[in-house]
């Protein structure tokens, strides 16, 4: 086993350290906002309105359509373009802020939209989020309007809209709507009642008006975006606060009565930036292979946050007005203990991958983890398959990038289909960057129209395993000359997952009782799947100043401490660590920690997903004479710890900020003594030594074989030791010198 091997969990951090592209938004080549969410076994999908009418200079909004969007990763998004269009539906205005999700009883997807700002609520239903999308009610009719044409009317609520839409486990559907408020139906700051819901009938053709129930809710004055989602036993219902932020509350029925909580999600801000120019938000949350995400909005693309390209509104002109021209972002949140949501936190990079992308299928050409110097076409008519197509600006920097790209044994060719007006056209596959390493050029046929396609073949070399980025560039002398519908890589095999492995020369489980080192955490595995993780960091920036894990984990703050130790530092609320170990024989072991705070921080530990203590409070270090907290003051905390024997995943969390923690030491029996006292040895150790005395260090490949041993006084003078050794001169690269007392490890280069 490669224990430097890069992994997809690892190497995204260092990806966006190298080329400096952000994940977020999902699309940056249109402006989309009031995202919603859903998910099944395959996929997560999240639909949008757009403000792409909107002129740069509005001062309001003009929404027409829907657009669709789904991804198997939550890396690499597949865009549908316009799933569903206003200005080709008779009948409706226009299509604001709406509502998805997947129905259990008949495996199909529904929306729920709003005609316009206040025209009443329509519900619509497809097999596939490209459609065709229909209105399955009796009659044609709207679940909430004016007239005959509805089932119900808005009762009083201010704003007759921002619908969404609920599936519980046992099948029954409900949707809710609301906004504003009146003398009727008040919004006001712990006092309000501006939402309906009702239960849909299992047919989907109808709902009984007498199902209705009032939403009210305490906390800060609502403005809209009513939406109620399931986490375990619990129901919650999120809101839009007149404050532009999103509030919770929480029932044990989805009809409520909910109790507020608190802010789920503040004003979009990254580092105490506003990334939403200080605007209004909506929400979409949904449960995706075990992980829980939101999409939202921000202003980041007409802001030009983060260097992201500033694209023009779509009458041309440049620098739109931010305000009404948003884009949409998904990060991933947690839960705590009692179930209340953790605040959501806001990021450039997106949740992780979760799953590798498979090459070889066929996709919309509009599918994608970044994109640049492109512009997208949808072609959408009622009763009919969304597509959308790929334009080029291709005289500038123009490009997709998918990422986590698993070739396997190695991808022979690239088969694109697209139109073509001028010779030269071509796409060139990069890998690393857009200029990175060209493993095959596609140079297109001129197909004389750009509603002629045809397919283009090319042979690919190079490609083969996990490749963090694919980039497929475009290049050709006149922009708006290509068109791409789909492409696929031909080739075959998959690369074969590994599971996540403890992190020493034989990748050993740690043994219980034993010392275990926190730096030591386990190496990721490879492969598909979420539960090939072994940490979690919440950036990508890696604040510590030591350069141990820096190739497999380079986003974990890692510091160089005094004797050649290594701590994890810089801990935040919800990172975590996993450690592959083998408890010796079941029963009661106390837990010891090495751990320093300013005060404040606290963690748990779990086994096998399971918790196995409380929140353990981490206390204050000494302070220093300029009163500052001194990091090298490690204190021990203890709990008592039930354990089963055999083979587990230790997981250690942090569920407050701001800490370091050095080891931990699991010790047999209820409240036993701790051997590993801090002061009688070197924190990290499993032997007490004293400085300077001669130490056992052994040498092995990174496949785990053992090739020289020392005695030394340090791992500097061990690894001197070792790269003038006679047995050094016969390898070459990187070994691993470990202190066969303390279980330190270190990489040395050597050279022939």
């Amino acid at each position: 086993m490669n224990l430097f091997k890069k992994v997809i969990g690892a190497t995204f951090a260092a990806g966006l350290a190298t080329f400096g592209l952000a994940y977020n938004p999902i699309s940056t080549y249109h402006y989309l906002a009031d995202p919603a969410a859903a998910a099944d076994d395959e996929y997560f999908y999240v639909i949008t309105d757009s403000d792409d009418p909107a002129p740069y200079n509005s001062n309001g909004y003009e929404i027409k359509a829907l657009y669709g969007f789904r991804t198997k990763d939550m890396q690499n998004w597949t865009d549908f373009g316009i799933i569903y269009d206003a200005r080709k539906v008779d009948g409706v205005g226009a299509i604001w802020a709406s509502g998805i999700a997947k129905n259990p009883n008949d495996g199909r997807l529904y929306i729920v939209f709003p005609d316009g700002g206040g025209g009443g609520i329509v519900l619509i239903g497809a097999d596939s989020l490209a459609g065709p999308w229909t209105n399955p009610l009796s009659g044609g009719k709207r679940l909430i309007g004016w007239g005959g044409g509805a089932i119900s009317g808005c009762d009083n609520i201010g704003w007759c809209f921002d619908p969404a839409i609920f599936f519980d486990d046992n099948g029954d559907g409900y949707f809710t709507f609301g906004g504003g408020s009146s003398d009727q139906r008040p919004a006001r700051d712990n006092d309000n009642n501006i939402f309906n819901i009702y239960k849909l009938d299992k047919d989907m053709k109808s709902y009984n008006p007498n199902t209705k129930v009032e939403l009210k809710i305490g906390g800060p004055k609502a403005m809209e975006a009513s939406y109620i989602h399931k986490y375990k036993d619990n129901y919650y219902l999120s809101y839009s606060t007149a404050d532009l932020r999103i509030a919770y509350g929480m029932s044990k029925s989805p009809t409520g009565p909910y109790t507020y909580k608190g802010i789920f999600m503040g004003n979009p801000n990254i580092n105490g930036q506003n990334i939403n120019a200080n605007n209004n938000n909506h929400h979409g949350v949904a449960e995706f292979k075990g992980h829980w995400y939101v999409a939202y909005h921000d202003r980041r693309i007409a802001n030009g946050y983060d260097g992201l390209e500033k694209i023009p509104a779509e009458d041309g002109k440049p620098n739109p007005n931010a305000a009404y021209h948003r884009s949409v972002s998904v990060d991933e949140f947690t839960y705590a203990a009692d179930g209340s949501m953790n605040s959501l936190t806001f990021t450039k990079e997106g949740p992780e991958q979760i799953e590798n992308f498979d090459p070889y299928d066929w996709y919309p050409a509009l599918t994608s983890s970044k994109q640049k110097g492109i512009r997208s076409r949808s072609d959408w008519a009622p009763g009919k398959v969304a597509s959308s197509l790929l334009l080029p600006l291709s005289t500038k920097e123009s490009w997709i990038r998918v990422s986590g790209v698993d070739f396997g044994t190695a991808a022979t060719g690239f088969t694109v289909e697209a139109a073509s007006t001028a010779d030269g056209n071509k796409i060139e596959i990069h890998t690393g960057s857009p200029t990175g390493a060209l493993a095959g050029t596609c140079a297109l046929k001129n197909t004389g129209s750009k509603n002629t396609f045809a397919e283009t073949s090319c042979d690919m070399e190079g490609l083969k395993g996990i490749v963090d980025y694919v980039f497929m560039v475009f290049k050709g002398s006149q922009d708006s000359t290509m068109a791409i519908k789909a492409w696929g890589f031909q080739g075959s095999g998959t690369t074969p997952p590994e599971p996540q492995k403890a992190y020493n020369a034989t990748n050993t489980p740690w043994t219980i009782p034993g010392v275990i080192q926190m730096e030591d955490f386990d190496v990721p595995g490879v492969g598909r799947g979420g539960d090939l993780k072994s940490f979690q960091d919440n950036d990508a920036e890696n604040h510590g100043d030591s350069d141990y894990r820096k190739d497999d984990a380079p986003s974990v703050d890692l510091y160089k401490k005094s004797g050649d130790r290594v701590v994890v530092g810089y801990i935040q609320k919800d990172e975590w660590l996993e450690y592959t170990v083998n408890v010796a024989k079941t029963g009661t072991y106390t837990m010891y920690a090495a751990v320093a705070s300013d005060g404040g921080s606290s963690f748990k530990l779990s086994i096998d997903g399971k918790d196995i203590t409380e929140d353990i409070a981490v206390p204050a270090a000494q302070k220093t004479d300029s009163e500052e907290q001194n990091f090298d003051d490690y204190a021990k905390v203890k709990a008592n710890v039930k354990l089963e024997a055999g083979e587990h995943i230790l997981r250690f969390t942090a569920t407050a900020d701001w800490f370091d923690i050095d080891f931990i030491n699991f010790e047999e029996g209820e409240d036993a003594p701790d051997p590993h006292q801090i002061g009688t040895e070197a924190i990290g150790t499993t032997v007490a030594f004293e400085k300077g005395a001669h130490m056992n260090y052994d040498v092995f490949d990174l496949k785990g074989n053992k090739l020289a041993s020392f005695k030394a006084t340090s791992m500097a003078e061990a690894g001197a030791m070792w790269q003038n050794s006679a047995e050094a001169a016969k390898v070459q690269g990187i070994s691993l010198i470990r202190n066969r007392a303390s279980g330190k490890a270190a990489r040395v280069r050597s050279i022939r």
